[in-house]
C-alpha cells in the first residue's frame, strides 16, 4: 500500500469566490471540481476546498484527509487488523472508492482510491 497524495481539507463559504485565491497560491487551476452529496468540492494542489451549507458539510469537519492510496482494500485490511474500525464505506464517488476509518487512537481518516482516469489526470 502506498500513499499517493494527502489533502488539507478547507471549508469555504463560496467555492467560486475562494477558488481564485488558491489557484493563485498554487499556480494552477483546480485538478478536480465536482459535487458530492450536497457539497461543492475542488481539489487544487494539496488543498481540498469544500463549500456547502453547514448541515451538509459539518459531518466532515472532524475527519482528516482525504488520503489518496493505491489500494483501498489493503488499507482497510491492514488498519482494521491494527484495531481501526470502519465508520462508513467503502463507498463509490465520482473520483473512485473511499472509506472512513477510525484509528485506534481515535483519529477519523478518509481514505480514497482514485479511479485510473482520475489518478492519471491528477498525478500524470
Amino acid at each position: 500500500m502506498q500513499i499517493l497524495k494527502t489533502y488539507a481539507r478547507l471549508f469555504v463559504a463560496d467555492l467560486d469566490a475562494a477558488l481564485p485565491t488558491y489557484e493563485k497560491l498554487v499556480g494552477t487551476s483546480a485538478d478536480l471540481r465536482f459535487v458530492f452529496e450536497q457539497a461543492e468540492i475542488a481539489a487544487i494542489g494539496d488543498f481540498l476546498l469544500i463549500a456547502g451549507a453547514p448541515e451538509h458539510t459539518d459531518r466532515y469537519r472532524a475527519t482528516i484527509g482525504p488520503v489518496v492510496v493505491d489500494d483501498l482494500d489493503q488499507v482497510i485490511a491492514e488498519l482494521t487488523a491494527s484495531a481501526a474500525t470502519i465508520v462508513d464505506g467503502p463507498l463509490h464517488s465520482e473520483t473512485g472508492r473511499f472509506v472512513y476509518l477510525r484509528h485506534a487512537d481515535g483519529a477519523e481518516v478518509e481514505y480514497v482510491q482514485w479511479s485510473p482516469q482520475v489518478r492519471a489526470r491528477v498525478l500524470g
